[in-house]
């Protein structure tokens, strides 16, 4: 984990992004639980981000920990480009088109669905539209790498039915491999119940 840290990095000296070097590096990068367990953090009711590292002020690299059925809400991410690595288990993606315009009342539009598992990689970008993670496992669980470049505080959730969104902020469950004070740690929307209760 050292290791990756350290290239990602290098690679980040300047303020460009070369997607097809990270995609490069984070496959080479094979999943050891012994590097990664400390920094993975669970919890019963919502899946976890577990900050790893803010690369200098570059990007935010973190581990997602996510239980049976656990998800998140359709989201975008503020202008910023989006690793994923898988750590174990597997997620389920499901993108969407952005809305056309900000009146608009009606479903939003789906892309496609991939399922990535352990060591794949994935890429997304406001570019490429909006998106929700899952774990469609109903009996185990999943752990998933992150990169985000820049990292970002705030970012919008729309709601699939009616494509209407609103601002959420950004919390971790834990930095550094400790976890944050309870205070810290109000309820986060992104977080969702298991599909089956979703409205």
């Amino acid at each position: 984990m050292q290791r990756l840290i350290g290239q990602l990095r290098e690679i980040f000296e300047d303020d460009s992004v070369n997607i097809e070097q990270m995609e490069k590096i984070l496959l080479e990068y094979k999943s050891d639980q012994s590097e990664w367990g400390r920094f993975a953090h669970f919890d019963e009711r919502n899946y976890t981000r577990n900050l790893v590292d803010t690369g200098n002020g570059k990007y935010n690299m973190m581990l997602l920990c996510w239980g049976p059925g656990m998800c998140t809400n359709i989201h975008d991410h503020a202008g910023s480009h989006c690793f994923v690595k898988m750590l174990q288990g597997e997620l389920l993606e499901t993108r969407f088109a952005f809305p056309e315009n900000d009146d608009q009342i009606e479903p939003l539009k789906m892309i496609e669905e991939s399922r990535f598992g352990i060591n794949e990689v994935s890429y997304m970008s406001d570019k490429l539209g909006l998106h929700r993670m899952e774990n469609p496992s109903h009996s185990e669980s999943a752990v998933s790498l992150h990169v985000y470049c820049p990292g970002y505080e705030e970012c919008h959730l729309f709601d699939q039915r009616t494509s209407q969104k609103h601002k959420s902020r950004v919390t971790f469950w834990s930095k550094y491999g400790l976890l944050a004070k309870t205070t810290d740690l109000p309820f986060d929307p992104i977080a969702t119940a298991p599909p089956s209760r979703r409205g």
